[in-house]
């Protein structure tokens, strides 16, 4: 009996066809925008965010050109394309694209890196919370794998699904060990709030704007919550609920999930790429 024949007995019929997608991608010699975006969402869960606010996929499409030379970011902005252009990328791979859910006039800013893009020939490839949630190359799974925990559940609803992951720490950590932990390229946390227990058992992740998730990790009797973004209002939740937070910066949280699907394309699809640092601070 064929393999693939075989194969349709262990799986769901949704998944053989993924599985198939993939490859006749892998297959074949030429990978074009349309055989990126269909092996990317053979990877990442698109369908489970329909209500995701981002564009996610195809933002700005090239010519049909075939890919030589991918590029990975956490934001799109004229910064990124500009490096992008430099390196030679004709797709550019970003969690933060240009359009979300309301219509945007083509003018201004927006005109001009529609334009840049268009003249340069790249592909601008979006995903927001598919890159958040996935529990291999998502921000927050990278993140909770560099804490070192174990037992790992996910954790923090958003848009009606959690996004996030808590687990337990194998052995007690301070918060100051945590936030090296990480740490990306050194930089120091957005902020530290060191309400808690001087040693922590617990801890529980939801990268970037994720602030007002402090308040499921205080409902739930986690020692450490980690995030990107830190909020005047939460301050007093966090204090009078004794538990420590990190906000280790909206961008410094969000560069792990694109850098492990980067590495992911870069082995399976055997295509060269790169990522660019473009921090803000924030």
């Amino acid at each position: 009996m064929p393999v693939r024949v075989c194969a349709a007995f262990f799986m769901s019929g949704a998944a053989y066809i993924k599985l198939i997608k993939l490859y006749n991608i892998l297959v074949s010699k030429d990978i074009t925008t349309a055989k990126f975006d269909a092996f990317i969402r053979g990877v990442l869960d698109f369908e489970g965010f329909s209500n995701d606010d981002s564009l996610n996929g195809i933002q700005v499409d090239n010519d049909g050109s075939p890919l030589s030379r991918l590029a990975f970011a956490v934001d799109a902005a004229m910064e990124t394309f500009e490096q992008a252009a430099e390196q030679g990328a004709n797709l550019l791979f970003v969690h933060h694209g240009l359009f979300w859910s309301s219509p945007l006039r083509v003018s201004g800013n927006l005109r001009q890196r529609i334009k840049f893009l268009l003249d340069n020939n790249i592909c601008l490839y979006a995903v927001h919370l598919p890159l958040d949630q996935h529990p291999k190359f998502g921000n927050n799974a990278v993140l909770a794998s560099l804490l070192g925990l174990i037992n790992i559940e996910p954790f923090g609803v958003y848009h009606g699904k959690k996004i996030g992951y808590k687990g337990v720490f194998p052995k007690p950590v301070t918060i100051d060990e945590a936030a090296n932990k990480i740490s990306f390229m050194g930089r120091q946390p957005a902020g530290i709030l060191p309400f808690g227990k001087k040693e922590c058992l617990t801890a529980a992740v939801v990268s970037g704007g994720g602030a007002s998730n402090a308040n499921d990790a205080i409902e739930e009797g986690i020692d450490m919550y980690v995030t990107g973004e830190n909020a005047h209002y939460i301050y007093h939740h966090c204090l009078e609920a004794k538990i420590n937070m990190i906000a280790g910066g909206h961008y410094s949280t969000e560069v792990w999930g694109v850098q492990a699907v980067m590495r992911h394309c870069i082995a399976e699809l055997g295509i060269d790429a790169e990522f660019l640092d473009v921090p803000t601070g924030l």
